[in-house]
């Protein structure tokens, strides 16, 4: 088994830490281990007698727990810790299906949500969003994608690139479609908490349909990525255990300290929700302000949740214009074919603290001077 490059992970090892200026980035402001111990009385202490040993392979119980009370149907018991995100999808994709099965896949996406189970051997179909109709997903187009060999419904919910969350109403018949069709529904909603109104804020899948899988991950909407912690939520004990076993293969356990401190990141969770959001929030309307000024130059849709929007040039190759900007600014934006998508679009991030200085660099390099 080979896996082709992963697009954007390789964008990011060349870059990521050397571009002064990331408007890109697709999580949240992080922050440095002392403000998060400083949340909780006595946390700092406890942190230093944590016993370093190995842990439970399925997640410390205090930290299933602290997961569990994000969903309204799930038990700590229907929760599986991995090392981030990205362990779950594979782990998911290499326990659950299987050669030959048919798996349609919400585009454009994460390139792990469609790469792995192609790799396994499975048909892929691509969900396609349409940017002319603010990134909306067709329901009914779904359903025709539908094969008898339909064994999953990958979702990405809310989305990244495009900063789109889908209605109450479509994700019902999201759901629906997916119970008619007897077929699993795996549900990437590693933004959700991030939504810029309340009100848009969907039920997590796993609350919903008794074959979904939640995946949720401390990186975005909580902004902690370094702690590598992600999980899956799912009603499904035939899915769950078979994800537990395969992760003896992968993984096996997490790390100790990385599962204390997302605990207690978790008992917190609203505040650092707020945080993000507020954050989010302030510079999405810079962004929104700057689009309106190059509205020749772009073509924009306002996200509704997270931190990242996908944004279209409306001459030129994102390829070729990142590079220039790269080169000319310090400030990294990620193409659209890091996403295996049209090469006119690209990836811009606005959940950092530095976010106003980047555009601002952004923008002087759009000038005609600069040009």
């Amino acid at each position: 088994m080979k896996f082709p490059p992963f697009a954007l992970e390789r964008y990011f090892a060349e870059h990521e830490f050397s571009a002064p200026y990331l408007l890109c980035s697709s999580d949240c402001e992080s922050m440095p281990l002392k403000d998060l111990l400083a949340l909780e009385p006595g946390a700092h202490e406890a942190f230093g007698e944590l016993w370093l040993g190995y842990t439970e392979s399925l997640g410390a119980p205090t930290l299933r727990e602290a997961i569990a009370k994000l969903y309204d149907k799930v038990a700590a018991e229907q929760v599986l810790v991995h090392t981030g995100a990205q362990e779950a999808i594979f782990n998911f994709g290499h326990a659950v299906l299987d050669v030959g099965d048919h798996v349609i896949v919400h585009t454009p996406c994460y390139q792990s949500l469609a790469e792995v189970p192609k790799t396994i051997g499975c048909r892929v179909s691509r969900w396609e969003a349409n940017p002319k109709d603010g990134w909306e997903m067709d329901v009914s187009a779904l359903r025709q994608l539908l094969t008898p060999k339909t064994r999953a419904i990958i979702l990405n919910s809310p989305h990244n690139p495009t900063g789109y969350q889908m209605g109450s109403e479509k994700f019902a018949a999201v759901v629906a479609v997916a119970r008619e069709a007897r077929c699993l529904l795996f549900v990437d909603e590693v933004y959700r908490g991030l939504e810029h109104d309340a009100a848009d804020r969907l039920p997590a899948a796993c609350d919903v349909y008794e074959n979904a899988i939640s995946l949720g991950v401390m990186s975005k909407s909580l902004g902690l990525p370094g702690l590598r912690i992600g999980w899956i939520a799912t009603q499904n004990r035939a899915v769950f255990e078979k994800m537990a076993q395969f992760k003896d293969y992968t993984t096996i356990c997490n790390s100790a300290p990385s599962e204390f401190l997302s605990t207690l990141a978790l008992r917190h969770s609203q505040k650092l929700l707020t945080r993000n959001r507020e954050l989010a929030q302030a510079n999405l309307r810079l962004l929104d302000a700057f689009f309106t000024r190059h509205d020749e130059q772009f073509d924009w849709v306002k996200p509704k949740v997270g931190c990242i929007a996908f944004p279209r040039l409306r001459s030129g190759d994102a390829d070729v214009f990142a590079e220039t900007i790269l080169r000319r600014t310090g400030v990294l934006l990620a193409p659209g074919s890091r996403f295996d998508y049209d090469r006119s679009y690209f990836r811009m991030g606005f959940g950092r603290k530095n976010f106003s200085d980047a555009l601002g660099r952004f923008e002087d390099a759009l000038s005609p001077t600069a040009r």
